[in-house]
């Protein structure tokens, strides 16, 4: 399940989205708006991508987390548009039987998503903005 939208993000959807009666453990992550970096208050952020060449690279980077691990199911979400502080910008859940392969599933999963993801970020400071390069966003 990978999904790419403007509206809010809802961690209990993708958790719903990737329980099974066979797996004991699911592992999120969600990221969230903070209000500084690099020294500076940000106001909001503004997220860009494009989606169709996002869902192809998330499922190349799903497929190998679960080449890797035995995981079951991997969900994605990932917030485009104008986001306030303290607003979800991605939201992960990862189903394992055990929880060492679903945290290390997860964490592989926001790594590359973030290194390889066309998903660009603008900050928005009270005295100016700027892209920020999308390694790291």
């Amino acid at each position: 399940m990978i999904t790419i939208t403007a509206d809010p993000l809802d961690l209990n959807t993708l958790i719903a989205a990737v329980s099974a009666p066979h797996c004991g453990a699911i592992a999120s992550f969600l990221g969230v708006v903070r209000n500084h970096n690099q020294g500076r208050e940000v106001l909001f952020l503004e997220y860009e991508c494009y989606a169709p060449m996002v869902n192809q690279e998330m499922e190349r980077i799903i497929a190998e987390a679960q080449t890797q691990w035995p995981v079951h199911t991997i969900a994605v979400a990932h917030r485009t548009g104008k986001l306030l502080i303290g607003e979800a910008s991605v939201a992960i859940a990862v189903a394992s039987a055990h929880r060492h392969a679903g945290l290390q599933a997860l964490h592989y999963t926001i790594d590359e998503l973030k290194k390889r993801a066309p998903i660009w970020k603008k900050e928005t400071w009270s005295d100016g903005s700027s892209w920020i390069e999308q390694c790291g966003h």
